[in-house]
């Protein structure tokens, strides 16, 4: 087998596809090539879990086969893609990031592995993530922390840590990632790449930590990461549309996600604001996102500073969220062999004592919160921040007074002031790269839309992504 370019690592998705589909590249050399810069790079990393070798060599010579043949080609026919590990895969190990679950293998895939089947992509392995998700920081008790590729004492960020890690370094073609309260975006803000979270219900959620719990998980969305936008999109499309196994799926049709990568944004009337009016943040970052925001202004877009001011909006995402792992894995508390980690038991231990009365003064701080942010979009159709209020911190190592404030939030989610709000009231929003800080770790800007549009989130996405390119840049560890 011919030794491929190893640039191709880092080349668009749909590049790599149109290449497949031309037969210029195979998908059995271009899997090679991955699994090769895994065994050389991945034991900095740590970015997968479980890797399916030979599954993905025969899955890629499958598809080698196809494009001789002439079949019809999906999307992402013979591309390489990486599966978060909260991601239900027939027949192949799925950890959620747990030991409780160390040696799992599930009998069916969930409906986002279904879908990234039905792309044609090939799957190389699991990414790492912390125990069932419930961490902004990508630690858990099968091993080594995930780490940043970019610094290497550094977190990736997470809880789609081992995606973000993984995708920037170049040991996959792109990512599923998942948000539950800032997941996709925290670790593509951290690691230097593009993420978005849909809008909630826009992907279903079938098939992921079991048993379903659909009326407390209403702040969970899966969606994709990438290098590129329209990556991002491309995968978007196929894992959008309704399912009804999922009972907070939307009905309504999937938007042309790929065709609002080309949209022209001039126009758009967007709001800027560096704290949401609460939350302490880095100057170092609020500079450097700021100068992204100004960005726009040269796009054609109006951009003013809002007036949001949310109150501390933690303690109501918290019962949504803790609450949810409760009534799925509260079993695990009374489990003799003691399989949890120190913030999976806190999250479900917290989650136990949440009363009726709590979850429904939660339900009214979301509504209020939602009043809120439409207030903002009655006059903007975009609203901007930093995506994190701190560059990638070391591992282990959580802030707790950022900007000069002290955030009291539970240990592991005391750095996500703009994320879990955007759960809490289900909009769609991206992290797009916009700089590097002054010791060289990635700065993102956080793009949030009305509900129901990511088109404008992809739209303002791409055209950034163009005036500002960030692809190329690559991570120490590459």
């Amino acid at each position: 087998m011919p030794n491929l370019d190893e640039n191709l690592a880092f080349a668009a998705s749909h590049e790599l596809a149109a290449l497949i589909a031309d037969k210029q590249v195979s998908p059995v050399e271009i899997t090679q090539l991955y699994y090769d810069r895994i065994e050389r790079l991945d034991s900095r990393l740590n970015s997968y879990l479980t890797l399916t070798q030979d599954l993905a060599m025969e899955s890629a010579r499958a598809a080698e086969a196809a494009v001789m043949r002439g079949d019809e080609l999906g999307s992402l026919h013979g591309v390489p893609i990486s599966i978060k590990d909260l991601q239900m895969t027939a027949g192949v190990r799925t950890t959620l990031g747990s030991l409780a679950y160390k040696d799992q293998v599930p009998a069916a895939d969930s409906a986002v592995v279904e879908r990234v089947k039905a792309t044609g992509a090939v799957i190389l392995g699991k990414t790492n993530t912390p125990e069932f998700g419930l961490l902004g920081a990508n630690e858990n008790r099968l091993g080594d922390d995930c780490r940043n590729p970019w610094n290497t004492e550094r977190t990736s960020g997470a809880s789609s840590g081992g995606a973000g890690a993984a995708v920037a370094a170049g040991l996959c073609s792109l990512g599923t990632g998942g948000d539950g309260g800032g997941s996709i975006r925290i670790p593509a803000s951290f690691c230097g790449i593009y993420g978005i979270k849909p809008t909630q219900g826009r992907v279903s959620s079938f098939g992921g930590v079991p048993p379903a719990a659909p009326l407390l998980n209403i702040t969970s969305q899966q969606g994709p990461m990438s290098r590129t936008v329209k990556d991002s999109a491309i995968l978007l499309q196929a894992l959008a549309g309704y399912d009804s196994r999922d009972s907070s799926s939307l009905r309504e049709p999937v938007p042309d996600f790929v065709g609002a990568v080309d949209t022209d944004i001039s126009g758009l009337r967007i709001a800027w604001s560096p704290d949401y009016g609460y939350a302490g943040v880095d100057a170092e970052v609020v500079e450097v996102s700021a100068s992204a925001a100004r960005v726009f202004e040269g796009l054609g877009c109006t951009v003013e500073e809002s007036d949001l001011a949310l109150d501390d909006p933690f303690g109501t995402w918290w019962v949504f969220f803790a609450a949810n792992v409760f009534v799925t894995q509260g079993h695990l508390l009374d489990d003799p062999d003691d399989p949890l980690s120190w913030y999976g038991r806190m999250a479900i231990e917290d989650g136990s004592k949440f009363s009726a009365g709590d979850f429904i003064k939660a339900m009214g701080g979301r509504d209020r919160m939602m009043n809120q942010f439409a207030d903002v979009f009655d006059d903007y159709d975009l609203l901007l921040s930093p995506t994190m209020p701190v560059t990638a911190f070391p591992v282990q190592e959580y802030p707790h007074v950022i900007g000069g404030k002290e955030n009291a939030n539970r240990k592991g989610w005391s750095f996500v002031p703009f994320t879990h709000p955007i759960n809490t009231i289900g909009h769609p929003a991206a992290s797009v790269p916009c700089g590097f800080s002054s010791d060289g770790m990635p700065v993102g800007l956080h793009i949030v839309g009305r509900k129901g549009d990511e088109e404008t989130v992809l739209a303002a996405s791409a055209a950034f992504e163009r005036a500002m390119p960030w692809a190329d840049n690559r991570p120490a560890v590459s």
